[in-house]
């Protein structure tokens, strides 16, 4: 493991969520290794205390993914503090919870997927031109179970159905970054106990604690197939990561394949088109 982090040092990684779970275990194994570390998250007072936690080498910026101008707002700072961003990773996420964005879109699709999208495109210039630089998106095994039309991004709801797009984000996104500096890879973290689900039922919230106990899924554990996404040499434009075990549950990372519906190429087309539309970003490539 510690030759996915022999490029790490000095490098300016971002990653949304990194107040807690699997975002902050990223941030911190990051800034263990050399890393300048931007935890961009919605609570900055909970932010600055994981940056307290983690030590030297970070900084905070506040952007909640539930609002475009906020996400607009801190990338415009982002861009203004960096002119250069080695590391973009889109971890942050919500489930089971009700309600809607502050732009009219059910709050898991808003935050999961329509919030990251527009942050990649507002930021992805700062990335174009570094060497080795990566985007990586967290999806989930949920995305199995998603379910998205394109013609109406307003009715497009649920946990799975953001987590599909995620993937469909993060393939096409590869393929729109060939011949560039920049790659696209995408992570699940398998079972792990975060706070991800502490909107969900407590039938839910307990099956998934059991399931990550019986798999020792800690969210240093869940966040391993992102960290190698995100630094390992030998990760390739367009590959998923997620732990090797059972079901996808439990292990170390490995190379792993995500469903046929994740590679439609028309949906995944259909889809960047329509979030370009309804985000209001441009995109340069």
């Amino acid at each position: 493991m510690n030759e996915w982090f022999r490029l790490v040092k000095g490098r300016v990684a971002v990653v949304t969520g990194a107040n807690t779970g699997i975002g902050f275990e990223t941030a911190r194994a990051l800034a263990d290794r050399g890393a300048h570390v931007v935890l961009a998250c919605r609570d900055p007072k909970k932010a600055q205390d994981a940056a307290r936690r983690i030590g030297p080498g970070t900084e905070v910026i506040r952007v909640d993914l539930a609002s475009l101008d906020s996400v607009r707002e801190a990338a415009s700072e982002l861009r203004a503090r960096h002119d250069r961003i080695d590391l973009l990773i889109n971890n942050a996420g919500v489930t089971g919870v009700a309600g809607r964005t502050a732009d009219g879109f059910e709050l898991q699709f808003g935050v999961n997927h329509l919030g990251h999208f527009a942050w990649t495109a507002l930021l992805l210039d700062r990335l174009l031109d570094v060497p080795g630089s990566r985007v990586v998106t967290v999806s989930s095994i949920a995305h199995r179970f998603g379910r998205i039309d394109p013609a109406d991004l307003r009715a497009a709801s649920g946990y799975p159905a953001s987590k599909l797009a995620n993937l469909l984000f993060a393939y096409e996104l590869a393929k729109r970054l060939q011949g560039t500096e920049t790659v696209s890879l995408a992570a699940h973290p398998g079972g792990a106990t975060t706070d991800i689900f502490r909107y969900s039922s407590p039938v839910f919230r307990g099956v998934n604690l059991a399931v990550a106990r019986l798999f020792g899924r800690t969210p240093a554990m869940g966040a391993l197939p992102t960290l190698r996404a995100a630094t390992d040499p030998g990760a390739s434009n367009g590959e998923y990561y997620g732990p090797g075990g059972l079901f996808e549950i439990g292990g170390y990372p490995e190379r792993v394949k995500s469903s046929a519906r994740s590679h439609d190429e028309s949906l995944r087309k259909q889809l960047w088109e329509a979030s370009l539309q309804v985000t209001g970003v441009g995109c340069p490539v």
